[in-house]
């Protein structure tokens, strides 16, 4: 008898339902393996990893390849149930080599056995599936953009994504493809927001009578008019919404959608080499921003404008003119680690804190005051600095120290005790209280405007918009109230998932420490007046087992 693991993909291109693709795929393995004696032992399945991956960045696929060094790995071969979904492009001439080295055979269909290494018709077929699986994806992009390009501009099409501040989302019937609608899926468009329109419509206003961006933002968070970060928390989390940003207004002057016409394709995803010096680890994707000549209008405006055509062409020419042109393009500097990267925050504004490379230290800093309007609302320094060594000595001894073998039971003891305090989260019951009560003021101004006149059949969608928000607020007062369940052993599992934590953070690549501390849930905060940094861990959905470090010395 010979032991075989499988390996199989499925990913979002896929469209495919997960359980059932990893049901055929095995399937199609087991008819290959089973009538010559074989059994599966070991599964390695990756869902939602795209094929143009590198088999060693995808988790299940890694895995496997981690397997093959290993003696006790349990099976004999590897069994493939569809090499279009394993192997994209020339994956198959950098990964089978592997598999020869460490002697397990690889089976797959299409050959209707093992691939013999010194066929030349093996691997002559093997490098044809890579490259039908390197054009099967080039053609779904192809066809994908295409389509989205012509709804855009023929039908003028909503294509997705948050509306602009300003508008709201509304119903316009069933899917026009009948097999979507059919699934239920509806069609939405985009209609002015009672509340928010008018803000917008203050802002280029403003911007034509020669207001700045900075007093524009400044004047806006005086009257205190909610940011668009604080209009919408659920989907700006990463976002303090304290006051308003001057980029934020500069994205508003720029938004062509204000104008009543559908605008797409004013970014793309552009697929870069991760490491030019080693292509074989593939491509990471990119998002850049399209020049205007490749933008796609709708042929004519398809929802209600805010600003009139004049109106946008004009501050776009005032925005031309106080520019400085277009820059000449600079090459990139060479790329820096930063260890720390996503889990240093300002204990000021409670802001992420950006990486900064000087005076060949990495270090992270925070800018509020150049980048929004503060209006009196808190008191930031303009430049909230933290040099990335001050930290990491005191960070890494504290965590090391946790995740000892001798004290691993007690820092699990510890978050399981902090976890089973029932405590509501603070901020997200006062950001739902915040959100019921700006939703009662809307609903009442939309009943006055029913009262004065106004058109029964948008006001009633008005309200039922609103109505629904309030609903989604309650239900986050009810889910901040919640009590988080976590168990000894998913703590466990999870703290064994990551490896030795000990000794990747003594000999670690930076790379490798990085991962490690966002793994584990690190929240750096720096205070800025004390010059200490309270860091946390979060391992399970619960108050965070914490620590405080001197960042000038001292515990």
């Amino acid at each position: 008898m010979t032991t075989f693991g499988f390996y199989g993909r499925v990913s979002t291109e896929d469209q495919q339902d997960p359980d059932s693709s990893r049901a055929w795929q095995l399937t199609r393995a087991k008819t290959l393996v089973e009538p010559r004696g074989g059994v599966i032992v070991a599964e390695y399945f990756d869902i939602s990893h795209t094929r143009a991956l590198p088999w060693k960045r995808r988790p299940q696929a890694a895995a496997l390849l981690d397997a093959l060094r290993r003696p006790d790995r349990g099976f004999d071969a590897v069994v493939i149930g569809e090499p279009h979904r394993a192997f994209y492009d020339n994956q198959f001439g950098l990964t089978f080599p592997l598999f020869h080295h460490f002697s397990v055979s690889l089976w797959v269909p299409e050959i209707g056995g093992p691939i013999d290494p010194n066929n030349e018709a093996h691997d002559l077929v093997m490098s044809v599936f890579g490259g039908m699986s390197k054009a099967e994806r080039n053609r779904i992009k192809i066809r994908v953009r295409t389509a989205m390009a012509a709804q855009a501009q023929i039908e003028g099409r909503y294509l997705g994504g948050r509306p602009p501040y300003g508008y709201r989302l509304v119903d316009l019937g069933p899917h026009p493809n009948p097999a979507k609608a059919a699934d239920g899926k509806r069609l939405f468009g985009l209609a002015p927001d009672a509340v928010t329109a008018e803000v917008v419509k203050r802002i280029f206003t403003e911007y034509a009578a020669g207001h700045g961006l900075f007093a524009i933002a400044e004047g806006l968070t005086k009257d205190g008019i909610l940011s668009p970060a604080a209009q919408d928390p659920q989907r700006n989390r990463h976002r303090s919404g304290i006051a308003w940003s001057k980029y934020a207004v500069r994205a508003m002057l720029l938004n062509p959608r204000y104008t009543g016409y559908q605008v797409w394709n004013k970014q793309r995803t552009d697929e870069v080499l991760l490491d030019v010096e080693d292509v074989a680890l593939g491509h990471t994707s990119k998002m850049r921003w399209n020049g205007k000549d490749a933008w796609v209008w709708s042929d004519k405006p398809v929802h209600e404008p805010l600003i009139d055509m004049e109106m946008f062409e004009r501050v776009q020419e005032i925005m031309g003119g106080r520019g400085r042109g277009p820059a000449v393009h600079k090459p990139h500097r060479a790329r820096h680690d930063y260890i720390l990267r996503g889990c240093v925050f300002c204990g000021v504004c409670q802001r992420r804190m950006e990486g900064h490379w000087a005076n060949k230290m990495p270090y992270y800093r925070c800018r509020f005051p150049q980048e929004y309007a503060i209006a009196n609302k808190i008191r930031h320094p303009r430049n909230v600095c933290l040099r990335e060594d001050a930290i990491l000595p005191s960070l890494d001894h504290w965590l090391a120290l946790e995740f000892s073998p001798g004290r691993i039971q007690t820092t699990i003891d510890a978050l399981l005790a902090v976890a089973d305090v029932p405590k509501a989260d603070a901020a997200l019951v006062e950001e739902a209280n915040r959100r019921i009560a700006e939703c009662d003021r809307k609903l009442n101004q939309y009943r006055a405007a029913l009262d004065a006149g106004g058109d029964p059949v948008v006001i009633s969608e008005w309200i039922k918009q609103i109505q629904g928000e309030r609903a989604g607020a309650l239900a986050m007062m009810r889910e901040a109230d919640s009590k988080p369940t976590v168990t000894r052993d998913q703590l466990a599992r999870t703290i064994e998932n990551l490896g030795d934590i000990v000794k990747t953070l003594q000999d670690g690549s930076a790379e490798k420490r990085s991962t490690v501390y966002r793994s584990i849930g690190l929240k750096a905060v720096y205070d800025p007046e004390t010059q200490k940094v309270r860091a946390s861990i979060d391992l399970a959905p619960s108050d965070p087992h914490w620590d405080l470090v001197g960042v000038r010395g001292g515990t």
